[in-house]
C-alpha cells in the first residue's frame, strides 16, 4: 500500500507563514541544544536525548544523529499510521539537525552560561518551548520518538499522552545508566517539564480571564450586572440540586480578573449564600474574545 506525504498549496501566505514557523522555531530549538542543554548532557528525551546520548559516548554529531533517527522513523510512522506526517515535518527535523551542527561548528561545545546547569536547563526548556511551539504552530510535528508512542498507543490504546512521557522518561534513565550521575536525569526532568509548559504558552497564549459558574437563586439579577455593566454575554444551564432535588439555574460565563472582582462584590451584596466556580481560562476562542477563524487563518 503506497503512501503519500501530505502537503499544503505552495507560495500561499498561508504557506510562507508556515515555513517562517518552522525555520524560526528550528533556530531556536537547535540553539536550545548547543547553548544550554547539550554542554551538560541533559538529556531531554527524544531522539535528541538519545543523540546527546551517543554523542558523549562515540563523539558524533548531535544533528546529524537525531536526523538518522528521525528519517527512518517517520517511514515507520508512514507505514503504520498512514500519511499524517507531512512535509513540513521533514523539513522541520532537518532544519534543526542542520542548525544544531551548523551552531556547533562555530560555537564549539561550552555552555552559554558556564558552571551552572540549573539555569541552563531552565533556559534550555523555556527556548526548545518556543522552538517547538512555532513548529507545531506550523501545524508540523516533532516526528521522532513521538511517532514510537503514537504506534504503541495504536495497538495498545493506552493515552497517548502518558506514552510519550514514559518513552522520553525511558530516554532520560538511558542518560542516568550512561553517565552514572543523577543530576542528569534530575535536570532532565526540568527541561522536559518547562518545554511542555512553554509549548502550551506559545500555542494557546497566555490568557487571564476567569470562567464562572454560578448557583444562586438571584441569578437574574447576576445575569442583568453581567450583561449591563460588564457588558458580557453567557448561558444558563438548567440542573437540579443533588440534595433536595430543587431545581437550579447555573450561569456560565467569562470574564477578566477586573471583571471577576466586580461580580464578585456584587454577588456577595445580592447573594452572600450564592456557590461559585472559578477556572483558569487557558484559551477562548468566540464573540468578544479572540475568534476562532482568526486562530485558525492566522
Amino acid at each position: 500500500m503506497a503512501f503519500s506525504l501530505i502537503k499544503d498549496k505552495p507560495f500561499t501566505r498561508k504557506w510562507f507563514i508556515a515555513y517562517s514557523l518552522i525555520i524560526v522555531g528550528a533556530f531556536i530549538l537547535a540553539s536550545s541544544f548547543v547553548f544550554f542543554i547539550t554542554p551538560y548532557k541533559i538529556v531531554p528525551g527524544g531522539v535528541y536525548g538519545i543523540s546527546i546520548v551517543l554523542h558523549y559516548l562515540f563523539n558524533t554529531p548531535v544533528g546529524l544523529v537525531a536526523l538518522c533517527f528521525d528519517i527512518p522513523l517517520t517511514l515507520i510512522g508512514i507505514k503504520f499510521l498512514g500519511p499524517r506526517f507531512g512535509i513540513k515535518t521533514v523539513v522541520g527535523f532537518s532544519l534543526t539537525a542542520v542548525f544544531t551542527d551548523t551552531l556547533t561548528f562555530f560555537w564549539g561545545f561550552d555552555p552559554l552560561v558556564k558552571g551552572d546547569a540549573l539555569l541552563s536547563s531552565i533556559f534550555g526548556g523555556v527556548l526548545a518551548g518556543v522552538g517547538l511551539g512555532l513548529i507545531f504552530k506550523s501545524k508540523a510535528t516533532s516526528g521522532g520518538s513521538d511517532i514510537v508512542a503514537m504506534i504503541i498507543a495504536k495497538y495498545t490504546k493506552l493515552p497517548l499522552g502518558m506514552l510519550m512521557i514514559y518513552v522520553d522518561s525511558t530516554i532520560v534513565l538511558i542518560g542516568l545508566l550512561v553517565f552514572k550521575d543523577w543530576k542528569i536525569p534530575l535536570y532532565s526532568w526540568i527541561v522536559i517539564y518547562i518545554t511542555g509548559k512553554v509549548i502550551d504558552v506559545v500555542l494557546q497564549g497566555v490568557s487571564y480571564d476567569k470562567s464562572l459558574f454560578i448557583i444562586s437563586d438571584k441569578h437574574e439579577e447576576i445575569r442583568d450586572k453581567i450583561i449591563h455593566n460588564l457588558e458580557r454575554g453567557g448561558t444558563f444551564i438548567d440542573g437540579k440540586g443533588m440534595y433536595n432535588n430543587a431545581e437550579k439555574k447555573i450561569i456560565f460565563t467569562v470574564v477578566s480578573r477586573r471583571e471577576l472582582a466586580i461580580l464578585e462584590e456584587y454577588i456577595h451584596e445580592i447573594d452572600p449564600k450564592a456557590f461559585l466556580t472559578i477556572l483558569d481560562a487557558t484559551e477562548i476562542l468566540g464573540e468578544g474574545f479572540k475568534s476562532l477563524e482568526e486562530k485558525v487563518t492566522k
